[in-house]
């Protein structure tokens, strides 16, 4: 049996983002996980995780193109860029970088950095 690596559980965690799926994304974190979307907010556990997976200033879920990955120890970096709805002002592109930090094999903390593309 192959283990899973923290390439692979990014890859899921994305997978899960792209179709909305809630069980799927939250497989991947640790129960005490914090995401700091930075100048947004900051969630901490599972169940505030769970609760800006589908936030309701966006219809839909979002398109996510991963261009880079990088990992160093507990840490895998990954940049790309997205494409939403938000319900306020309709289709946005945007930029991102993520910084997974892991403990126990699975995602303890995460730190996102958006950025609007025109």
């Amino acid at each position: 049996m192959t283990q899973t690596t923290q390439r692979d559980l990014v890859a899921e965690y994305f997978a899960g983002f792209r179709t909305s799926d809630h069980a799927r994304i939250l497989a991947t974190l640790t129960d005490d996980v914090e995401w700091v979307i930075h100048g947004h907010r900051t969630t901490r556990g599972k169940a505030e995780f769970d609760g800006e997976i589908e936030n309701p200033a966006f219809s839909g879920s979002p398109q996510l193109d991963v261009h880079c990955v990088h990992e160093d120890g507990p840490v895998v970096v990954t940049t790309g860029e997205g494409r939403g709805v938000s319900v306020e002002h309709g289709p946005l592109r945007f930029a991102f970088n993520d910084l997974f930090t892991f403990r126990d094999n699975l995602i303890a903390r995460v730190d996102s950095y958006v950025v609007p593309l025109p």
